[in-house]
């Protein structure tokens, strides 16, 4: 039984840790399209306290940039 917990657990952290960086990976390539440095919002969703940072974001991202 305790395999199990613990192979539910590494299953769940796993995919937390997947969801971070994706959502990362994400704002850095959506702040790029909008013409901002994607290092920065990337350093941003990652630094201030994960869901808070993509919350940030995607309230005060600009609109898509034209070409």
């Amino acid at each position: 039984m305790e395999f199990f917990a613990l192979t539910i657990a590494l299953f769940f952290g796993i995919g937390f840790l997947a969801l971070i960086i994706w959502s990362i990976v994400w704002a850095y390539g959506d702040a790029e399209a909008r013409g901002k440095s994607g290092c920065l919002v990337a350093l941003l969703v990652f630094f201030v306290s994960w869901p808070v940072g993509l919350i940030i974001w995607l309230i005060f991202r600009p609109d898509q940039k034209k070409y």
